[in-house]
């Protein structure tokens, strides 16, 4: 058990800790869980950069490092619904990308293909975090800030479109890498 899986399991702890914070209604507790949100997706980049830079990648982080990213942003979301700050569809397309995408990874692996991360995939996960935590501190942001709308929503729709984008961009090159592997 590296440092790097460490990381990623405290990850995962931290959802639970999140949703509380998110759902139970106490002072501050948007702002807490903002907190450990941001901590949390921290993590995120961090894990795989010490893994890499130690040479301590495992399979055991492989496996758990994007089970942990889909867990936290779709915990956060489905948060975010019950709170009526998140329309439900858009948690159904950032979720349901997920599991397409998912899905395509494990049918790739099954033929001993590989889909890594791509770069668009990457900013996907950034704008979902920014917008996620946008929506969390939207009151904050108006109040305190003086933004006059809500940054949030606006922040939201963008991390859609890279979620869609990002997925058909997974599908176009996922295919053609496993229809060349087939004629190998």
């Amino acid at each position: 058990m590296n440092l790097a899986n460490k990381l990623t399991l405290a990850r995962i702890f931290l959802v639970p800790i999140i949703m509380f914070f998110l759902l139970v209604r106490i002072p501050f507790g948007e702002y807490i869980a903002a907190a450990i949100f941001i901590l949390a997706a921290i993590t995120d980049g961090l894990d795989g950069y010490i893994a890499r830079s130690r040479k301590q990648v495992t399979k055991f982080g492989k496996l758990l490092d994007p089970l942990a990213d889909k867990l936290l942003i779709s915990a956060a979301l489905i948060s975010l619904v019950e709170i009526s700050l998140v329309p439900a569809w858009i948690a159904v397309v950032i979720i349901g990308r997920e599991f397409a995408v998912t899905g395509l990874r494990s049918i790739a692996a099954s033929e001993g293909v590989v889909i890594s991360a791509s770069k668009l995939g990457k900013f996907k996960t950034v704008t979902q975090i920014v917008a996620i935590v946008a929506i969390i501190l939207n009151d904050f942001i108006v109040n305190m800030l003086g933004i006059p709308f809500n940054i949030g929503e606006v922040l939201i729709y963008i991390a859609v479109v890279f979620t869609l984008w990002s997925g058909i961009d997974y599908f176009i090159k996922g295919w053609k890498i496993l229809k060349l592997n087939k004629q190998v």
